[in-house]
């Protein structure tokens, strides 16, 4: 029997393929992913802290809203203390609601990656037409904004149709993030004989699937980061890894959670000498100028 395949990358042991360094010949790169995200009000898709009802949900859009409000400025502050670069991932529908939170992650020279509109809708069910078009406004906010075109795409809902990574190739997007098939970056095949960079990014440390779905808390998701950032530590003397941790504003910027978030995130910082604290974007160029 045969089964279907989505015909973008060859199985790959890990423990079978080139061994190269990160600058300075680290060998464990970790980025910090933020997802900011804004929300259609009393409509289409958001992530629920409790069953909120009928239309319009004001207990989820409130308590989402709250993370642009509030949670992504204590997160900021955390991240200017501990000297962390991120990768913004970004609704481009913050623009037009509360660009002043884009700000000062483009003072401190972030990286702004594309993340859709917004994460009320979810772009796979779309005909190829109308993802392109989503595609493209986002990306054109982005650059419109920032003065350059964004290098990454995360899709809201990490939701793909089957030709997402041909789109964005054509966009002219050199990564994406939303293949969490390995633990390196890789080449992804591409219609037309293009290739995409596929960036590890995290499900298992990523706050959505640990603290929405699986009703974690934050203690236990901050010793998921520190368990996971000493393994791989360790892990990362045979080969290169990428550790990605996935963040939402308005769930770890919840002061009971930023606590432990602090911990987890100082005791990263903590080792910096030992490891490349860099982008996602970062990630993608090194693996591109190593990897045929």
């Amino acid at each position: 029997m045969t089964l279907a395949g989505h015909g973008r990358y060859d199985y790959s042991a890990i423990t079978q393929r080139p061994v190269y360094d990160w600058p300075n010949g680290r060998r464990l790169a970790v980025y910090i992913g933020l997802n900011l995200e804004h929300f259609a009000f009393g409509e289409g898709l958001g992530a629920e802290l409790a069953p909120g009802g009928p239309a319009p949900d004001v207990l989820n859009y409130a308590w989402r809203d709250w993370g642009n409000r509030v949670g992504v400025w204590r997160m900021l502050a955390l991240f200017e203390e501990l000297n962390l670069p991120v990768t913004l991932l970004l609704n481009s529908a913050i623009y037009d609601y509360c660009p002043e939170v884009v700000a000062p992650f483009r003072a401190r020279g972030d990286e702004i990656a594309g993340h859709g509109r917004s994460n009320a809708e979810r772009q796979s069910i779309l005909p190829e037409a109308e993802e392109a078009l989503l595609i493209a406004e986002a990306t054109a906010a982005i650059t419109r904004h920032e003065g350059r075109a964004p290098a990454g795409w995360l899709s809201p809902w990490i939701a793909e149709s089957a030709v997402t990574p041909d789109l964005l190739a054509e966009a002219g997007y050199r990564y994406t993030l939303n293949w969490c098939h390995d633990d390196q970056p890789g080449w992804m095949r591409t219609r037309d004989g293009g290739r995409l960079m596929a960036v590890p990014y995290p499900q298992e440390l990523n706050d959505i699937p640990a603290i929405v779905a699986r009703k974690l808390e934050g203690e236990a998701f901050a010793d998921m980061i520190v368990d996971a950032f000493e393994e791989m530590r360790m892990q990362a003397a045979a080969q290169p890894l990428v550790m990605g941790i996935a963040l939402h504003s308005y769930i770890m910027g919840q002061p009971h959670r930023l606590r432990h978030l602090r911990r987890a995130l100082t005791h990263i910082a903590q080792a910096r000498d030992e490891i490349w604290l860099c982008r996602a974007g970062d990630i993608a160029d090194h693996a591109a100028s190593v990897l045929s």
